[in-house]
């Protein structure tokens, strides 16, 4: 039984976690930084509770502090969202251990599938078909980096090197050629050990012109474990999805059966409970390979969402409870396309920007939908995350869902800091992206020396907010045709014929 849940947590995915909440009839609570305290996620919780310390490891990563929150509040479940304290099995196990549900796999499922070259091990065990590639197992440097050296030869080049615990691209290096190996390891481990206390990385091939598909699953306790269908994410920039899509534009039903029972193998075989993703890389061959497991909620979850017509954080508070998931027989409907609105500089090769959300105007219409933490006025600071929010849009087709992105891209306002608006409505008229043709290296095909604006940020920025105060003071817009001084109608125009001008 669920009754109220702590949201360890923060920004959009607090939000999301939280409405699913009310919806649910559940009180919720929230926890937050001082430099959150004006956050949208913090209004939205029944109850909101400061985390006391100066660092995100002081308050967000702060286990013992959180507990302490959530039994003094008299929550008996706890929901990680995604990121954080999500896939540590240490925290899991804490709030199992002090009589709070997890809302999430079990502490063993996470630590089987958390660590990269157990989940290797797994999932060839499994019947799961894995990239071709060795696992290093040597702690010490020297001992490692020979053994590296022996397995290249075996691998063949080119390469990839992985962290063992790594995800979000950390401790992941591409080797072309056998005398970059060597130093490549060495920063591989350097980067692995900063980020994950875990310095041991393993050897893929590197399979090039291949998709990022992935399969969403859910599995509760009472034997059943299902999948909704897959998502694709191979549109990226420096290993961070930044376009996705449900279904994937080149899928086969006869792929989607064999990979959807390749995912829920993979479920199966670490008795999963709760939402996950299996990740594969599909080639142009119509071969798929095992990835990784995500054991949490995905950032991109929306997009099966609206195709499947499944809420995933409304089953994860199910099963959770001890309910039965309620998802029948699915079919999936239409298209669905997220893109990821960050505060960065894509001309700079995306560096992270800061500044005031000035003017935050999402797009609306039908078949919109926005999940965000912020608003107009918030600050955007290098704390956290550059996420600012996922714009997401669903519609019969693809062909009519590309059509609303781009006219969601035109509407979307943001000034006060830099964002990647333009990069991502140029994406929506890049030829591989129409064409469904995508794969893990078009950006870097694309824009070998980093994408460029056509316009400078500074002078497109500077016309959008003489737009905004003309409009905030009363003054409108005035075509030719209006020499008398008729108001023209629709108070976005401004932006929406710059956004259109300079995408």
């Amino acid at each position: 039984m669920v009754s109220k849940v702590l949201v360890a947590n923060r920004g959009e995915i607090a939000c999301r976690i939280l409405r699913a909440c009310r919806e649910a009839g559940l009180q919720s609570v929230a926890i937050y930084a001082e430099n959150d305290t004006k956050s949208l996620f913090v209004e939205l919780a029944d109850q909101a509770i400061l985390l006391q310390g100066d660092s995100i490891t002081a308050t967000y990563l702060n286990q013992e502090q959180i507990l302490e929150i959530a039994a003094t509040t008299g929550c008996d479940a706890v929901h990680p969202g995604f990121g954080f304290l999500s896939e540590r099995a240490d925290f899991a196990r804490a709030v199992t251990q002090a009589g709070i549900q997890w809302i999430g796999p079990s502490p063993s499922a996470i630590e089987r599938m958390g660590d990269k070259m157990t989940a290797r091990k797994t999932m060839r065990d499994a019947g799961v078909p894995v990239i071709p590639g060795e696992e290093i197992e040597e702690e010490d440097e020297n001992e490692a980096l020979i053994a590296i050296q022996q397995a290249s030869t075996r691998v063949g080049y080119p390469l990839l090197l992985k962290a063992s615990s790594g995800g979000g691209g950390k401790g992941m290096r591409a080797v072309e050629r056998p005398e970059d190996l060597v130093e490549a390891a060495q920063s591989a481990r350097r980067e692995a050990l900063a980020a994950f206390g875990d310095g041991r990385v393993y050897l893929e091939r590197m399979l090039t012109g291949s998709k990022h598909v992935e399969i969403q699953i859910l599995a509760d306790r009472h034997g059943r474990t299902i999948h909704l269908g897959e998502r694709e994410c191979s549109v990226q920039r420096r290993h961070q999805k930044v376009f996705e899509e449900a279904p994937c534009a080149t899928m086969t039903e006869e792929i989607r059966s064999a990979m959807g029972k390749a995912a829920v193998a993979a479920a199966m075989a670490v008795h999963y409970e709760g939402a996950g993703t299996v990740e594969f890389l599909l080639a142009p061959t119509g071969e798929f390979f095992f990835l990784e497991m995500n054991t949490r909620i995905q950032v991109e979850h929306p997009v099966t969402e609206l195709v499947t017509g499944v809420d995933i954080v409304r089953e994860q508070l199910r099963i959770a409870a001890g309910e039965p998931m309620s998802c029948g027989d699915l079919n999936l409907r239409g298209h669905a396309i997220e893109v990821r609105l960050y505060a960065e500089d894509a001309s700079n090769n995306f560096l992270p920007a800061i500044g005031p959300l000035a003017v935050f105007r999402p797009p609306e219409g039908p078949g919109i939908r926005l999940d965000t933490g912020v608003r107009q006025g918030d600050d955007v600071t290098p704390n956290y995350d550059p996420m600012l929010a996922k714009l997401i849009v669903w519609a019969p087709s693809r062909v009519e869902a590309l059509q609303r992105m781009r006219r969601a891209l035109d509407e979307f306002v943001v000034l006060g800091t830099i964002t990647n608006l333009r990069f991502l409505r140029e994406l929506c008229d890049v030829p591989d992206v129409i064409e469904g043709s995508t794969d893990t290296t078009m950006i870097d095909r694309l824009w070998p020396n980093g994408w460029s604006a056509s316009i400078p940020v500074e002078l497109e920025d500077g016309a959008l907010m003489a737009a905004a105060v003309s409009e905030s003071s009363g003054l409108h817009h005035q075509s030719p045709s209006n020499a008398q001084g008729t108001e023209q109608s629709g108070p976005l125009s401004p932006f929406m014929t710059l956004n259109r001008r300079y995408p």
